[in-house]
């Protein structure tokens, strides 16, 4: 069976978050001081300011994981019809979107929150779709 007709929602939203993560993460280690400088003053008057620079890295490392995770996934599901890869993506991408979420809530970018959930949402339909039956 033609595991793009069988598996055509779940093959999307893993390229959706190979797109999201790996971009990512990719963006933090080209600018890390950017990104860096950025956080800082996003979160310094949170009880994050001081753990700014572990937890970059800490986002980068989950994001990193989540994309290829979702990409291994992907040559799993289309060649060998098993999930699991998948969904070791799929939850690393809601563990590093909820890393994300709770950091805008603290910092109180609500907007940014919001934003977040758009991903989110894909995200864990991807992690119920992928779940063994």
């Amino acid at each position: 069976m033609n595991p793009f007709l069988t598996y055509p929602t779940e093959l999307l939203i893993l390229v959706f978050l190979i797109i999201t993560f790996l971009q990512s993460a990719i963006d933090k280690v080209i600018d890390w001081s950017g990104n860096l400088g950025w956080l800082k003053g996003h979160f310094e008057e949170t009880p994050l300011a001081k753990m700014v620079p572990a937890l970059l890295m800490t986002v980068l490392i989950t994001e990193m994981a989540a994309g290829i995770f979702c990409a291994l996934g992907i040559y799993q599901l289309v060649g060998e019809g098993e999930k699991t890869m998948a969904l070791y993506g799929a939850v690393l991408s809601c563990i590093a979107l909820l890393m994300l979420l709770f950091g805008q809530r603290l910092a109180k970018d609500y907007e940014g929150a919001k934003t977040i959930a758009v991903y989110f949402i894909p995200a864990v339909f991807l992690v119920y779709l992928l779940q063994p039956l």
